[in-house]
């Protein structure tokens, strides 16, 4: 089975809460990782979190800048995502750039933790775009 047939196989009904946190997934990113252009940086920030938690590897390359964007988007299958808090967001409809500061918890096996990290995004063509952030190296 290819990855994007797992990830196919994941994908919430659209009245179920969104892994993000944002509401109901067919309200939130579902939307968006189905292709609809994110309206803010945070959104597509929230759906690119969410295609972590689902294994979309199709969302996180369409939605990556492509001078940034890894070879590899594997990503590692014990790992599971488990909440996300975003601590602050710039980047509005008429905006070229934003950042979005953010919390993600994660559980592997008997491990967890959190992702501390501000994210930087660019509009082009009137689609958010992940450029890249700066990790908290404590988290």
């Amino acid at each position: 089975m290819s990855f994007g047939e797992a990830a196919l196989r994941r994908k919430p009904a659209a009245t179920a809460p969104c892994p993000c946190g944002g509401g109901s997934y067919g309200a939130c990113c579902g939307p968006v990782l189905d292709g609809r252009p994110a309206d803010t940086a945070e959104q597509l920030m929230r759906s690119r979190y969410t295609a972590f938690a689902l294994r979309d590897r199709a969302h996180l390359a369409r939605t990556w800048h492509p001078a940034t964007r890894p070879d590899d988007l594997d990503s590692d299958a014990a790992q599971e995502w488990t909440g996300l808090t975003v601590v602050r967001a710039a980047g509005g409809v008429d905006d070229a750039d934003g950042t979005v500061e953010f919390r993600a918890r994660w559980r592997s096996g008997a491990d967890s933790g959190e992702l501390h990290e501000v994210s930087r995004f660019t509009r082009i063509r009137g689609r958010w775009l992940y450029v890249g952030g700066v990790v908290d190296p404590l988290s």
